[in-house]
């Protein structure tokens, strides 16, 4: 994916004059703008320090390497997650709304991929023109606000069925198909603001066209700023300290239950649960977000961006959560499991049922029509 903050060209005056005084250092650019004669296009230049991170391993081949691998297995599991969702799931809980829109945000995310593996392993040069750049930004930075707002409301809703298990499912799903229409409107508004900036740049001293790693100083020094620092507030801290609370209540109301089979169980998955879910905040959501903002901030204050670096690469660890998100549905639905295991045996449940229900009643000699009945209904009510 693109990355999420524009490098900065650092180009630094001499720091000590002739008489050995301190000078204030030199003023830092986003991308240094080049003059160009025929004025059909603004060129741009970069310092050795920038032009080593958009030729060197760390962009040309890490970079690449993780985002094939979330591809190999996102593009997959999240497609299989939506079959299994859209043609397996009877029961369209809010639950499983939720997760459907979580899938499907992955899995429009994830079919972009290929450009931006292309844009790596050609050493940072985009050939998809402006507009494709600006939709790969738009929905790179989309599905993560996407998986963070859907995983909060899965998260505030497994705590509410802990806490009210006797509830209207029809009313909590029309209710949750509302607010998730209210996510992807939030999101499209939004993401409008990385449409209105020109997001690739000619390097003319690299011979390359950055898409969203090199902009001006002006757009990313204020207007960027204050526009992520929005996002990080709003679709990050926010959430995420609801989603914590959310699974603090729900370990206590566990807690606090009467001690049996079925709390244990409950139990244990809400911890597991909470396990996957604090994973991909620590390792895909936290990072870049704060990192987002010490970028923004130095950029503005010092003219200093070497903390990009950094950035850039906790932000293409954030692309994992396209892999972990199968594995919350998994640990969230048991419908989920069970279809998903019924689709990969070819098996629909019904068909499993009867052939279970068969096995069952083949095991036993039918002594009398009463005592098969009441083998068959004891079957049916096991599985």
């Amino acid at each position: 994916p693109v990355s999420r903050g524009g490098l900065c060209c650092v180009c630094r005056g001499s720091e000590l004059g002739n008489n050995g005084s301190s000078k204030p250092k030199g003023r830092s650019f986003i991308g240094q703008k080049v003059l160009n004669v025929n004025n059909s296009e603004e060129f741009y230049k970069v310092d050795e320090f920038v032009a080593d991170v958009l030729t060197g391993k760390l962009t040309t081949v890490f970079l690449p390497i993780v985002y094939i691998f979330v591809f190999i297995v996102g593009l997959p599991s999240n497609a299989m997650a939506l079959w299994v969702f859209f043609f397996r799931t009877k029961k369209k809980h809010p639950a499983v709304i939720y997760m459907v829109n979580l899938a499907l945000a992955d899995l429009l995310f994830i079919v972009w991929f290929p450009l931006k593996i292309s844009y790596h392993l050609n050493g940072n040069n985009w050939l998809f023109g402006e507009g494709l750049c600006k939709v790969f930004v738009g929905f790179f930075y989309g599905n993560m606000y996407c998986s963070i707002l859907f995983m909060t409301c899965l998260s505030v809703q497994r705590y509410w069925v802990v806490v009210n298990p006797i509830v209207n499912s029809k009313k909590k799903s029309e209710i949750a198909i509302g607010i998730s229409i209210a996510i992807w409107v939030l999101i499209l508004l939004g993401t409008i603001p990385l449409y209105l900036v020109n997001q690739t740049a000619y390097i003319s001293n690299l011979k390359i066209t950055t898409c969203h790693d090199v902009l001006p100083e002006n757009v990313l020094a204020h207007d960027m700023f204050s526009y992520f620092l929005s996002l990080a507030t709003g679709l990050f801290l926010i959430p995420a300290i609801i989603t914590a609370i959310a699974y603090i209540l729900m370990i206590k109301t566990l807690s606090a239950s009467i001690i049996d089979v079925s709390t244990g169980k409950k139990r244990k998955r809400a911890i597991r649960l909470i396990i996957v879910v604090l994973s991909m905040y620590l390792i895909c959501f936290t990072p870049s977000n704060v990192l987002i903002i010490v970028h923004y901030s130095l950029l503005k204050a010092y003219s200093q961006s070497h903390v990009y670096v950094w950035y850039i690469t906790s932000l293409c660890l954030s692309t994992l959560n396209s892999c972990i998100d199968p594995f919350i549905y998994y640990y969230v639905s048991k419908d989920f499991r069970n279809n998903l295991k019924y689709a990969l045996l070819c098996r629909s449940v019904r068909t499993t049922q009867r052939m279970q229900v068969s096995l069952s009643s083949g095991r036993y000699p039918k002594k009398s029509n009463s005592y098969s009945s009441n083998s068959s209904r004891t079957t049916k009510s096991t599985y």
